[in-house]
């Protein structure tokens, strides 16, 4: 049976109804020298656009303040992937000022609990006391990702306890059905093993297996799909890929849905692990370059529109410093702004208003009180 080059098959029933659940193989599968070999262009490909990430990225300065939008923009789309509709203007505005415009308060939080998450995880990773990639990290990642969200009362932090399943209306009829749950922790350990094992793969096919890993293994009863995407980006820091978390790979997947269920998919069904392998670094080094592309163009505008409001007439030092502040707060309001500088009200307005003047903050919406106000030039780029 061509799946069991992957995985197996056992039985499994619930509520009296028996059906097929798959169990996974531990990683590293056995790859052919020469299947392998058919990798090697790709490989190198998605490396270099990798290398150029990495230095794009050095060469911002300040790129914290870079990274608030990037991981935002990961977040969204990760989220909008499990069918949350929000705006990054919209979650942004919300972290401001609670107001969550024309979007479900319910979505924002969604991408909101996802970016706490991440930067969670990030924390955790670079601490010395903090946790590795492990299960207890995931277990931390995924309560944070469910706190007052769907999923909620879905055991948030806990490895399922009950069988799951994609597609369909039960496991009879699904699509695909993961391990029985009296197998995930003993699964989840061994790739947590994995990870921290030595292998003689490149990173980045390690990392592509791992994803499918624990998408196969489905340990939660939700949220697995933004832990499985979340988990690439931990990866590339910890195999030492990339040294800033530029590279989110949610995009590409959005934008080719169908061929990435269709990859994993026929890993199982035909064990053809070279097709995935070989989508995920297509997938690696277009979304590397773009992201390249708006690093460079994101730095570009900041500093052709830090030289435009020099030039604007009246421009004072409160003006100049909102405007450094704007990358890390690209939605604002007056009460932050004052907030932020340690000024009035009256001179952060006029500071507002000289950045309106030189075209660098436009309103958002009419609204009377609390209003808002965007980088609209930088946030474009993004969007």
């Amino acid at each position: 049976m061509a799946a069991q080059l992957t995985g197996r098959y056992v039985t499994a029933s619930v509520a009296g109804e028996s059906f097929e659940a798959f169990v996974p193989e531990p990683l590293p599968p056995k790859l052919a020298a020469r299947e392998l070999a058919t990798l090697d262009e790709p490989l190198r490909t998605a490396e270099a656009a990798l290398a150029r990430l990495d230095l794009a990225g050095e060469m911002i300065p300040s790129l914290d303040r870079f990274l608030y939008a990037f991981v935002r923009k990961e977040a969204l789309l990760s989220s909008e992937i499990e069918g949350t509709q929000a705006t990054l203007v919209d979650v942004l505005a919300w972290e401001q000022t609670d107001q969550a415009g024309d979007s479900r308060i319910e979505d924002i939080e969604e991408v909101t609990n996802y970016v706490a998450a991440i930067n969670h995880a990030f924390e955790q990773i670079h601490s010395p006391k903090g946790a590795p990639i492990s299960v207890r990290l995931f277990n931390d990642c995924h309560r944070i990702l469910m706190q007052g969200v769907r999923g909620a009362n879905k055991q948030p932090g806990e490895l399922r306890r009950s069988q799951n399943w994609v597609g369909g209306s039960r496991p009879g009829n699904a699509v695909f059905v993961p391990p029985p749950p009296e197998r995930v922790a003993d699964l989840l350990g061994a790739l947590e093993r994995y990870i921290h094992a030595e292998d003689e793969l490149a990173p980045l096919l390690r990392i592509a297996l791992v994803h499918v890993q624990f998408e196969t293994i489905h340990p939660y009863l939700d949220g697995n799909g933004r832990l499985g995407r979340m988990l690439i980006a931990l990866l590339l820091d910890h195999w030492g890929l990339l040294k800033s978390p530029l590279l989110y790979l949610s995009l590409y997947l959005k934008q080719n849905q169908a061929a990435y269920y269709r990859n994993l998919s026929a890993i199982r069904t035909e064990g053809d692990w070279i097709g995935w392998l070989r989508f995920f670094l297509v997938g690696v080094a277009g979304i590397a370059d773009d992201a390249t592309r708006t690093a460079r163009g994101l730095y570009s505008r900041v500093a052709e529109d830090r030289r435009k409001l020099l030039a604007t007439p009246g421009a004072t030092v409160t003006a100049i410093q909102l405007f450094e502040q704007l990358p890390a707060h690209p939605v604002v309001t007056m009460p932050l702004v004052t907030r932020l500088l340690a000024t009035s009200k009256p001179t952060a307005g006029k500071a507002i208003e000289l950045l309106i003047t030189a075209g660098i903050l436009a309103e958002i919406g009419e609204r009377k009180r609390d209003r808002l106000y965007r980088y609209q030039n930088y946030l474009n780029l993004l969007d």
